[in-house]
């Protein structure tokens, strides 16, 4: 994940949404978040249309209630300020499931 950019206040946030952003969002405990940085940094590179930024749900609690982020890893696309597309659950993603998600988004 040395990739992305950490976002640690709301204010980073909502700068960071106003690109073409991928906000992933992860914890340092979650065994499916561990299997996210086999291959998140790919993914990263593979779509440089994308600026990819991590959120630490529990160091952003408030935000991620607001967002209704209550599974994770879970990832929330922005253009402009608006929220585009969204892959959010509790279950593990591979590479391609997310790699679709991208690619799906309009």
């Amino acid at each position: 994940m040395n990739n992305l950019v950490s976002i640690n206040s709301v204010e980073d946030y909502q700068k960071a949404i106003l690109g073409q952003s991928m906000m992933v969002f992860s914890t340092t405990w979650c065994p499916d978040c561990h299997f996210l940085k086999t291959f998140i940094d790919e993914l990263v590179t593979e779509n440089p249309d994308w600026k990819f930024y991590y959120i630490d749900r529990d160091q952003m609690v408030d935000l991620c209630i607001d967002l209704e982020i209550m599974g994770i890893p879970s990832f929330i696309a922005y253009k402009e300020g608006k929220e585009v597309a969204r892959l959010v659950n509790k279950l593990r993603k591979t590479k391609n499931e997310i790699q679709a998600f991208i690619d799906a988004i309009e």
